[in-house]
């Protein structure tokens, strides 16, 4: 038996492709249509880090958690430091300077018999507190079909 010589050797430079990996399931039946914070809204399940909750009778609750901070802005800290050198009463008044900083959470709650899951959501304008409140209007929806 004669052995011919391969007319395409392999390089050994080459770098290996990769093997194929198929694409995971996705958990629980259907995809994630609605995503809460940690909370993830199929068809027909609520995925929670504690566990899954049925969608069909559940109940979901929002509750807005606001309040104000009053701060001193950097660039008036840095100006009354670079003033003092030159006008040092004049400068400090720059700490007088005040922004008000809206900040708070939305804790979504969803009940379905005994099981419930409460998650909260940081936000920091009305914008985003709106959002939350479509989103949970939306997938209660979709738990009275």
């Amino acid at each position: 038996m004669s052995s011919t010589p391969d007319p395409y050797p392999v390089d050994p430079w080459s770098v290996p492709s990769p093997p194929v990996v198929p694409p995971p399931d996705p958990i629980g039946p259907g995809l994630v249509i609605v995503q809460i914070g940690e909370i993830g809204v199929t068809s027909s399940v609520v995925h929670t880090p504690a566990g899954d909750i049925p969608l069909a009778g559940s109940t979901w609750q929002v509750n807005d958690y606001w309040h104000s901070e009053q701060k001193i802005p950097t660039w008036a800290i840095v100006c009354a430091i670079a003033g003092f050198c030159v006008l040092t009463v004049f400068s400090l008044l720059f700490l007088l300077v005040k922004v008000t900083v809206p900040r708070g959470t939305v804790q979504v709650t969803v009940t379905n018999g005994t099981r419930q899951y409460v998650a909260r959501l940081p936000v920091t304008d009305q914008a985003q507190v709106g959002h939350v409140h479509q989103q949970v209007n939306y997938v209660r929806s979709l738990a009275a079909l």
